[in-house]
């Protein structure tokens, strides 16, 4: 098979989709530090995680020693409406660009959420509903985990309580529509409909809120309301663990056809795409078997792995969360309204953030009007109108092909395409009318969040 061309699109049969999820944990020499009680500093039990997340959740959450977690027959059955999904090989974005090398992407937008989320929305959906739970409660910043999880929950007939980040809200009225026809009530965050949310609002008036702002509403609500717990579309262990889907279809793919990449791409907000993107190769580069070379790219309006500190930290605005050593601009940083919402996010993976912090991967950050550049490139040649997020990696892509071309070197290039922009055309209007700006955050406003750190040991 490694002789034979490359078809333009992989797609693999359903008996081939993983039949477990892979936990990139078990093979990390240093695990990622536990979640703190915020009021003891002492690690979260099993026990207090349970008032927050619901019970099966929690023993992933964990779980740093299982490998393998075998994916429940009803969630595989869910997965094949719309998985497996695309590997893609960018041919005509090869021929533009004029490279030697040879570009590849997952594509997980072939859904109606429009991105990879639904591979952890069915999953956390799934658990909450043999828990016997009436419904669950999120935040969603750019609106794909709130959609996500709206047709989840609509699937497994619970109810869906979603806050917005308030100018994703506002910038995307058409994806808070697609949530409402699923059945979720949505709301922008913050509000004046928690407590932590009007203290929020008293602190900071007028703020267009974060992901760390609709967090805390979702916790309070959650943890306010019987028969109902919390779930997140990113950043914890149990996210990372559903998504390795993606890594996992993409390598067996890759596998077919004798192809090995030399660099993986990611965008990174909190880390659910380019963690479960990268897993299974993490995974042999931690056991010794390969080497990749693996890039995270986030956003340089909030820019947590490129200019933030790794330290523990509250995962939430109000300060109501678990603490998390991971990464972090601090969580009273409120990032510029940029239209890559589900980047907009203080702190990265505990997973990620050790994996960095190791030095197993390299991370870099883009500036919004580039990537923008790039994302219409990429639609003109490629015919795929792609999401915000997904168009930091298509950028960094972008760059290391035109490497190859000034060196000539033939290297493999994988990317995640973690879903469609066909709800971001007001950002694609600001861009074109050259209304777009480049928000970049002063040392000292970073310092001044990062000051307020809570002081752990």
């Amino acid at each position: 098979m490694a002789n034979e061309k490359i078809p333009y699109k992989i797609y693999l049969e359903e008996s081939e989709m993983p039949q477990s999820w892979y936990n990139v944990r078990a093979d990390m020499k240093n695990k990622p530090a536990p979640l703190l009680n915020p009021g003891t500093h002492q690690p979260m039990t099993a026990e207090e995680l349970g008032g927050v997340f619901c019970a099966d959740l929690v023993q992933q959450e964990l779980d740093n020693d299982t490998a393998f977690i075998p994916i429940p027959e009803e969630i595989r059955s869910f997965y094949k409406m719309y998985r497996p999904s695309p590997l893609v090989r960018a041919y005509c974005l090869e021929e533009k660009l004029g490279t030697p090398a040879h570009i590849y992407y997952k594509f997980e937008g072939n859904n109606t959420s429009g991105s990879h989320k639904l591979n952890s929305a069915i999953a956390q959906a799934y658990y909450a509903k043999n828990q016997g739970l009436k419904g669950v409660t999120t935040e969603t910043g750019a609106g794909q985990w709130g959609t996500a999880l709206s047709m989840a929950c609509a699937y497994l007939g619970l109810d869906c309580k979603v806050y917005m980040v308030k100018c994703s809200y506002e910038q995307k009225p058409f994806r808070r529509e697609v949530m409402r026809t699923y059945g979720a009530s949505v709301t922008p965050s913050p509000s004046d409909t928690t407590e932590v949310g009007r203290k929020i609002l008293a602190e900071f008036p007028g703020t267009s809120g974060s992901l760390g702002c609709a967090i805390s509403e979702a916790v309070e609500v959650a943890v306010t309301h019987p028969g109902y717990r919390y779930v997140l579309g990113s950043v914890l262990n149990q996210v990372l663990l559903h998504q390795s889907v993606i890594g996992l279809e993409s390598k067996i793919a890759m596998d077919k056809y004798g192809v090995k990449p030399d660099i993986i791409i990611g965008c990174a907000g909190g880390g659910s795409n380019l963690g479960g993107l990268i897993a299974p190769f993490m995974g042999q580069k931690l056991r010794g078997e390969a080497d990749y070379r693996i890039i995270a790219v986030e956003p340089a309006s909030c820019p947590s792995f490129t200019r933030g500190k790794f330290a523990y930290d509250f995962c939430d605005t109000g300060s109501i969360c678990p603490l998390a050593k991971m990464y972090t601009l601090g969580s009273s940083f409120i990032p510029s309204p940029d239209h890559a919402g589900g980047l907009r996010f203080h702190g990265m993976s505990t997973i990620l953030s050790q994996l960095y912090h190791d030095g197993y991967m390299e991370a870099t950050s883009v500036k919004q009007t580039d990537v923008f550049q790039a994302a219409e490139t990429f639609a003109r040649v490629e015919g795929i109108l792609p999401a915000p997020e997904s168009s930091h990696a298509i950028l960094v892509a972008m760059q290391e092909a035109l490497k190859c071309k000034e060196t000539g070197e033939e290297k493999t290039i994988l990317f995640g395409l973690t879903g469609t922009g066909y709800f971001d055309l007001v950002a694609y209007e600001k861009y074109h009318n050259g209304e777009m700006p480049n928000n970049i955050p002063t040392d000292e406003d970073i310092a001044r969040s990062l000051a307020k750190l809570p002081k752990i040991g």
